[in-house]
């Protein structure tokens, strides 16, 4: 036995210096284990190379037995794993690049944008091919940012330094209970990734600040501002102004919302044309403070993803120099017009 046990090795380990494959290695110890087995029916009882390689070929057939059914058992579970793979790749939607073509799955998503006569093929592409950065993902980026990725814009980032609060509830949609105490832009990915594979989402969890702002907006083509503070609302209109990209801004107060598009370069006012400075402490207190209907912010939010895909697509026309004006309590929607400030020390 140990005689047969050490030819076994060696075949296999001179195998392996010479570089044979482990298939043939396994047909060089198939052939000794043949061979051994008609030994021991060919040679007479006591012979001494039956002696030497176990004696009796019961043995040997019972050893070949188990050695049979663990193979048969591996190719077993291969086969089980591959079709399990197979399934799994055939469930899973394939991404296709950024710039080829639609896939069916995409175009039957997509369906009722590429019948819109305003947007066709063309702008459904332009939407796939586009990079939107939402500051916030509270009450206004929540919903913003879940049509963005249902109408499919290909690229989504979304900066945010909070996490899920269960006062965020009321108003926040794209958050849910059980991600109460994440932070908003992982609980933002999770919900937008669920609702369309096809677009990339990439967080940012931290407090936008002047350097980050730079780097971030210089990536986007669009920039939407859903924050809830003015020195936020500052500096987003500052390094849009910079940039060159237009700033879709929203803003929200009780039962009013507000809502316009900032893009110096097409000629428009920017942020702080309309405010040149914050208000003064408690004149303008925050949604905490003040409260906020809770479908207000999808209403508001939702016209930003409207604007946002306008601009993209070259739809419609955008709300340039224009601020609409949403008052929820009476039903009513106004527009004035908006005029650019002399002297504006960020677009002037």
């Amino acid at each position: 036995m140990l005689l047969v046990l050490v030819i076994a090795a060696a075949i296999w380990g001179l195998g392996r210096l010479m570089g044979a494959s482990r298939q043939a290695r396994l047909y060089m110890l198939g052939l000794l284990y043949v061979a051994l087995l008609a030994l021991h029916l060919v040679l007479p009882d006591g012979h001494p190379l039956r002696m030497a390689t176990g004696e009796s070929p019961a043995l040997w057939a019972i050893l070949g037995g188990f050695v049979a059914l663990a193979l048969a058992y591996a190719q077993v579970l291969r086969r089980v794993k591959a079709r399990a793979v197979a399934q799994e790749e055939e469930r899973a939607p394939a991404v296709p690049e950024k710039r080829g073509r639609f896939g069916e799955a995409e175009l039957e998503r997509y369906a009722r944008h590429i019948v819109l006569r305003e947007l066709g093929g063309p702008g459904q592409k332009a939407l796939r091919e586009a990079k939107v950065l939402v500051i916030g993902a509270g009450g206004l980026g929540a919903p913003a940012l879940q049509y963005l990725a249902a109408a499919g814009v290909g690229t989504i980032g979304v900066v945010d330094d909070d996490v899920v609060e269960n006062a965020n509830l009321q108003r926040q949609v794209i958050h849910t209970d059980d991600r109460i105490g994440m932070p908003k832009v992982f609980s933002a990915q999770a919900a937008m990734e669920a609702q369309n594979p096809y677009v990339e989402v990439r967080p940012y969890h931290r407090r936008l600040d002047a350097e980050s702002a730079a780097l971030l907006f210089a990536e986007y083509d669009v920039i939407l501002d859903g924050t809830d503070n003015f020195e936020t609302r500052y500096l987003s209109n500052r390094a849009a102004v910079a940039a060159g990209k237009p700033l879709v801004s929203g803003a929200l107060s009780q039962w009013e919302g507000q809502l316009s598009v900032f893009d110096p370069a097409r000629g428009t006012p920017c942020y702080q044309c309309l405010f040149p400075e914050a208000p003064a402490p408690g004149l303008a207190p925050s949604c905490a403070e003040a409260g906020v209907l809770g479908p207000l912010p999808g209403v508001v939010g939702a016209m930003m993803a409207v604007e946002t895909v306008k601009l993209i697509a070259g739809a419609g026309q955008p709300l340039l120099c224009e601020m609409l004006i949403y008052d929820a309590l009476w039903g009513e929607t106004r527009k004035i017009g908006l005029k650019r400030r002399e002297g504006c020390p960020i677009c002037g």
